[in-house]
This record gives C-alpha cells, sequence and structure tokens, in this order.
C-alpha cells in the first residue's frame, strides 16, 4: 500500500569516523545531579538508596540539530540551556557511543504546567529543543566518571561537572529505562544536566564539551516566522 503522504526524512547523527545514527526516539532524564536538583527545589538523595525513581521525560526525534544553529523556540520569553551526556544505542540496546547535546527548555512554559500540576511535555518536546554533536563510539570515549562535562555561553563557563556525580548512572539508567519502554538500536539518551542552568538570547554561542573527547558548538538564531 503507497503512503499518502511523502514520508518524512528521519533525523541522522554523524558519527565520528564515518556513517550516520539513525535517531528512533528520544530519552531524556531530570534532575539526575543533586546539584541541579537542588537549584531546581527538588529534593537531593543523600545516598542511593534514597533515590527513588528516575524522572524520564522524551523529545521527539526530529527535535534534534545538527549543524548548530539553533533558532529561538517559539512561545517563550525564557529558553534555558541544559548540557548533557548523550547515550547512543546500538544493536540490542547496547551503548553504541556517546555525544554532547543540550537539553532546551522553554522554562517559562515548563513553570507554568508545573504550577498547575499538569503535564509539561511543552515545555521540552519542541523544535530544535535537541542540539548535539558527533556520535563517537564507546571505545574512544572510555570510562565515564572522570570525565567532565561543561558548557561556555559566549565565552564565559555556565555550567560544570563530573560525572561521577550522576545520581543514576548509565547502566542504571539503562535499568530503569528497560522497565517502562523496549529499548532499540538508534534510541538517545540525554543523561541530565548539572547546575547552572539559565537564559539563552538571540546571538548567544555556545560550545559544549566532554573533556577533549566530545564537542558541540553553534548559536542561537532568530526565531523562525511562523508559517
Amino acid at each position: 500500500m503507497s503512503d499518502v503522504i511523502a514520508a518524512p526524512a528521519q533525523a541522522r547523527v554523524p558519527v565520528r569516523g564515518g556513517g550516520t545514527f539513525p535517531v528512533r526516539r528520544i530519552f531524556c532524564v531530570g534532575r539526575n545531579f543533586a546539584d541541579h536538583a537542588k537549584e531546581m527545589g527538588a529534593p537531593v538523595p543523600a545516598s542511593k538508596a534514597e533515590r527513588g525513581q528516575p524522572v524520564f521525560f522524551t523529545k521527539p526525534a526530529d527535535a534534534i540539530v545538527i549543524d548548530g544553529v539553533v533558532p529561538y523556540a517559539s512561545a517563550t520569553h525564557d529558553l534555558h540551556h541544559e548540557v548533557e551526556l548523550v547515550v547512543a544505542l546500538g544493536e540490542g540496546a547496547k551503548v553504541f557511543g556517546y555525544a554532547v547535546g543540550l537539553d532546551l527548555t522553554r522554562r517559562d512554559l515548563q513553570s507554568a504546567a508545573k504550577a498547575k500540576g499538569l503535564p509539561w511535555d511543552i515545555g521540552k518536546a519542541f523544535d530544535h529543543s535537541a542540539p548535539i554533536g558527533e556520535i563517537a563510539p564507546a571505545a574512544l570515549v572510555g570510562e565515564l566518571a572522570p570525565r567532565t562535562l561543561s558548557l561556555m555561553v559566549n565565552g564565559t563557563q555556565r555550567q560544570h561537572s563530573t560525572l561521577d556525580q550522576l545520581i543514576w548512572d548509565v547502566p542504571d539508567i539503562l535499568a530503569e529505562l528497560s522497565k517502562l519502554f523496549e529499548l532499540k538500536a538508534g534510541d538517545l539518551v540525554f543523561m541530565g544536566t548539572p547546575a547552572g542552568v539559565s537564559a539563552l538570547q538571540v546571538g548567544d554561542r555556545f560550545e559544549a564539551r566532554l573533556d577533549d573527547v566530545l564537542h558541540l558548538a553553534g548559536t542561537i538564531a532568530p526565531p523562525r516566522p511562523a508559517r
């Protein structure tokens, strides 16, 4: 049976060394650094035994931006950056590689929804809300815990933390996600952000890094006109 509309192009992320990674789904983890949970007014677990359950949400696959040009989001006056380690899953839902990305957030819309006890998808799952750098195979990245995740905006450091500060590490998160979803090749997992989230403005230039191994750079462009 033929399609009645043109099939949309599948979102793909470049892979270091050649090829692309076709994106199936994007999962995200909230409040996965204690310092960020604290700055957002959420309880901070004192030990692993007190962690409870991770907070998960999703973004559409076509929210990714790979050229670094990020239009300022519509319907918001408070667009925030959240720098994150991104896990790319390969065959058998095993870790294929890693990237750095931004979980962009319409903070005003998210906060308004939270205040009313409503879902806050509109604050997270919008167009161009997931800029991402190239994916490096896991073997090239090596051990994650000692590595440092950071974000510079206009040459000034905004966010900075070592990955040993994650409340739930990568194996933990994949195990918890697997209880809720059937993970498959092509899935991306944004692992959560450290403290220091704040607003972005049109013209801002950002640079995210995981030490000197992973990199993402870009700029906030003017909003796209409504169609």
